[in-house]
């Protein structure tokens, strides 16, 4: 029975949940919704930034200069293909992509879609916790642990769990914040 192991799980679980908030549109431009989208480069699919400076000219504004300016197409094209929702702005040397200002309604959205991480983040904590209780009783079962060494291992376990429940609806809290604030 190892806690180690269940925290470390759960820790990843926490992760994705940061990189995910971290891709939301929250008015201010963000090159992180960038990270997803890959061009082919040479016949291999490379992330954006690995091809091209990534700036933040404005709070509103990202600016795409590639280094090599014979991708210039690839890259508008495949940031249309994305989900980002914005139309690059392609002058022959660099792209913009302008954000725009959010409304109520867009920001309401937005929050929806953030609690819906949150709640999707918690059930995948309360599996790991699932399964690391079944394997408690599983070790007890089996007598390679007391009762009491069952119980106690359910406590822990219950305990990191609510720690890391918390944790989540504190992102979540503070990413809310943020979008509402805007």
């Amino acid at each position: 029975m190892d806690n180690h192991e269940l925290e470390e799980r759960m820790n990843k679980t926490l992760s994705v949940l940061q990189d995910n908030l971290a891709e939301i549109r929250a008015g201010r431009a963000n090159p992180a919704i960038l990270n997803k989208i890959k061009i082919d480069y040479y016949g291999v699919p490379t992330p954006i930034n690995q091809v091209a400076g990534v700036s933040v000219p404005e709070a509103r504004m990202i600016l795409i200069q590639p280094w090599d300016a014979s991708i210039l197409k690839e890259i508008e094209k495949e940031i249309q293909k994305s989900d980002i929702g914005i139309n690059p702005n392609n002058d022959g040397k660099v792209i913009r992509l302008v954000f725009p200002e959010l409304n109520e309604e867009r920001r309401k959205e937005i929050v929806k879609d953030i609690k819906k991480m949150g709640e999707d983040a918690k059930v995948s904590i309360r599996s790991i916790r699932r399964d690391g209780i079944d394997e408690a009783k599983e070790m007890q079962k089996e007598s390679l642990i007391s009762e009491d060494e069952e119980r106690k291992a359910e406590e822990d376990i219950q305990k990191l769990t609510d720690k890391k429940i918390s944790e989540i609806d504190g992102l979540i809290d503070a990413k809310e914040k943020e979008i509402m604030s805007l």
